[in-house]
């Protein structure tokens, strides 16, 4: 099931880039919004499901869509970024109370 969901995408608004390549990251929430990763909803002119997504800046967005090749992290190392923005995005929707966590008080 694809998940779609304004709310996450509108949530990235203002918030710090959880992504953060090191030597890449500007640290400026001006510039987040929310960064599809690939899952299996993906494709051509498809995006990824709204929760397989970090908030990212526009420096590390663009290192992990390949738009700054001298930027772009090894495949080992973006998986690594990928995975880690995911979980800490989620997290921070759960304490936004966008995502809900049955069993879990914040």
């Amino acid at each position: 099931m694809k998940i779609t969901s304004q709310k996450i995408r509108d949530a990235a608004r203002g918030q710090d880039c959880t992504i953060n390549i090191a030597g890449v990251c500007m640290y400026d929430s001006a510039t987040t919004v929310f960064c599809h990763f690939p899952d299996e909803h993906n494709g051509m002119g498809t995006k990824a499901s709204d929760i397989s997504g970090g908030f990212g800046c526009d420096l590390c967005h663009s290192a992990l869509d390949g738009r700054h090749p001298q930027n772009a992290p090894s495949q080992v190392d973006a998986e690594f970024y990928m995975r880690r923005s995911q979980t800490r995005t989620l997290a921070r929707l759960v304490e936004m109370g966008i995502v809900k966590v049955h069993g879990f008080d914040a």
